[in-house]
């Protein structure tokens, strides 16, 4: 009898299994994540989701090495296109999303929230992505370069490993300003700051792209991910979050 119950429950767990689905995503997108997840589980209740952050290039690193990811969502269109030529993607990359730049100051109620301000005394510590492997990194170069600001505030310069870090050295008080993503600033440890949101002419624009991985390939809730990131529910969350509609007028 006790076998018997042992095989019927072993049946059950069997036959309610769940579908695993591992998204690599750009850390711009952690504060946005939550409320993807949620609203694809509702439509697809069955798949289990795990999601692992990281900057663009770290994440498309891991995955040319093997990394066992279904779904790569990027904060550019870069890696992913470096991913189809390497043939470690199934898929052609598909825009999401826009993201938007944002200087965003520890110090609330800043008389001086504008780019000059970061030439001020008191701004000692600037946070940026490492350019090296983050697109947000990278704008943010562009962005000092393009202001004239690159010479003069290259000292102050401290980088996080990707753009999730660099808003939390800003949120920590590691860092008195930060050139980082606008949908990170949704979380209430940077709420109630300085910010002005970045000229777009300053920097390339930060076009993001996801793409299915070799990994992803026959599993059916990476096409289902991918095809929901481009429906109205999702793009109104992203939209909720600060990004901004893959094509614009």
């Amino acid at each position: 009898m006790r076998i018997a119950l042992v095989f019927s429950l072993l049946m059950l767990l069997f036959s309610t299994s769940v579908h695993a689905l591992t998204i690599a995503a750009a850390s711009s997108l952690r504060q946005a994540m939550g409320d993807l997840e949620e609203a694809f589980l509702e439509q697809h209740p069955d798949t289990g989701i795990r999601v692992i952050f990281g900057s663009s290039g770290k994440l498309t690193a891991q995955i040319t090495n093997g990394a066992p990811y279904d779904v790569f969502l990027s904060a550019d269109t870069a890696y992913p296109e470096r991913l189809v030529a390497l043939g470690a993607a199934a898929s052609e990359p598909a825009i999401y999303a826009r993201g938007r730049l944002v200087l965003w100051y520890r110090e609330p109620d800043r008389t001086n929230p504008e780019l000059a301000g970061l030439l001020d005394q008191d701004i000692r510590r600037i946070a940026i992505a490492q350019p090296r492997h983050a697109p947000y990194g990278q704008a943010a170069l562009e962005v000092l370069g393009s202001a004239g600001l690159w010479q003069a505030v290259k000292p102050k310069l401290v980088y996080g490993e990707n753009v999730g870090q660099a808003a939390a050295m800003v949120a920590s008080g590691a860092a008195d300003a930060g050139l980082i993503a606008w949908s990170l600033t949704h979380s209430p440890e940077l709420a109630g700051r300085s910010f002005a949101l970045i000229n777009e002419d300053l920097h390339s624009p930060l076009a993001m792209a996801m793409v299915i991985t070799r990994q992803g390939a026959d599993n059916p809730d990476a096409r289902n991910f991918s095809n929901f990131l481009q429906t109205i529910t999702a793009q109104d969350i992203l939209q909720q979050y600060g990004f901004q509609a893959p094509t614009t007028d």
